[in-house]
């Protein structure tokens, strides 16, 4: 699934490819996604002028002129491909997940421009779209979730009050979007790596400068991976023909067996799977 480095370099391309644009047509081949896309979804969205395109935790946001809003999420498999009529591109996905090129099957949603297409593909379908028609209910939407790591209230003071009495492990939270939003699997791992804690050290037990270390290291880690295009695990490009290289600098993600990247430790990465989901860390270095 693309974590928050992944869907912001998706957000860019889109954002630099269809800003003050208008969609003149809108086709849609399936509408069986995670939650069926609406009747009058075509209606809704033709003809609209988009003013950008931004981006919450995994979410991508569509804003119209009229302060309407379509909000993409891309689930496990979903990616976004462009077509540019003018500029052809050898490379049509915006994101580093599957083929770089657009696939025959599961193009679901087709979103015509004047000069480009914009093609929704998601072979499992977990994925979806979902209609706001205003600023309030934006706002709304995501109350529930907890802030992003480069927000001003992912702070020392919210995270310590978070953790008194709890008594998950703190991989788990960082993996909990009600805690914080956008960091999945890759970089919760990386992140506690940084930071010399154990993943599944109980978050009642981290002291402030534990805390504090969380936070510094998820707002560096998730930036530097930005920086570097996203993490392309399959290796696996963007429209431009780019790699995401992150992957080339993971300290424990994908390392089980080799041996710890700190300088001055001779521990070796394990991996721990619970839950269905692989946890990679230093037996040596991460207390």
């Amino acid at each position: 699934m693309p974590e928050l480095p992944e869907v912001e370099i998706v957000r860019q391309s889109l954002h630099k490819k269809i800003k003050k644009k208008s969609i003149q047509q809108v086709i849609i081949r399936n509408r069986n996604l995670r939650f069926k896309i609406p009747v009058d979804f075509e209606n809704f969205i033709k003809n609209k002028k988009i003013i950008k395109v931004s981006r919450f935790s995994k979410y991508l946001i569509i804003h119209f002129q009229n302060e309407d809003y379509c909000l993409i999420h891309l689930g496990m498999s979903g990616t976004i491909h462009i077509l540019d009529k003018k500029k052809p591109l050898k490379f049509t996905n915006t994101s580093f997940y599957h083929s770089p090129y657009l696939p025959e099957k599961h193009n679901h949603a087709e979103f015509v421009f004047d000069n480009l297409k914009v093609i929704y593909n998601d072979p499992r379908r977990f994925g979806f779209f979902e209609i706001i028609r205003n600023h309030q209910d934006l706002d709304k939407r995501f109350t529930s979730m907890g802030p992003e790591p480069f927000s001003n209230k992912f702070n020392l003071n919210y995270v310590v009050n978070y953790f008194k009495n709890k008594n998950k492990d703190i991989k788990s939270f960082l993996l909990d979007q009600k805690f914080v939003s956008g960091i999945g699997n890759i970089y919760a791992s990386e992140i506690l790596f940084a930071s010399k804690i154990n993943p599944f050290k109980k978050a009642k037990r981290l002291n402030k400068n534990e805390c504090l270390s969380v936070i510094l290291n998820s707002k560096r880690i998730l930036k530097h991976a930005i920086n570097k295009g996203g993490s392309s695990i399959r290796d696996f490009k963007d429209i431009s023909g780019n790699k995401g290289n992150f992957q080339k600098e993971f300290k424990v993600y994908q390392q089980e067996g080799a041996h710890c990247k700190r300088t001055n430790c001779k521990g070796i990465i394990k991996k721990k799977i619970t839950s269905n989901r692989s946890t990679f860390f230093c037996v040596s270095c991460q207390k």
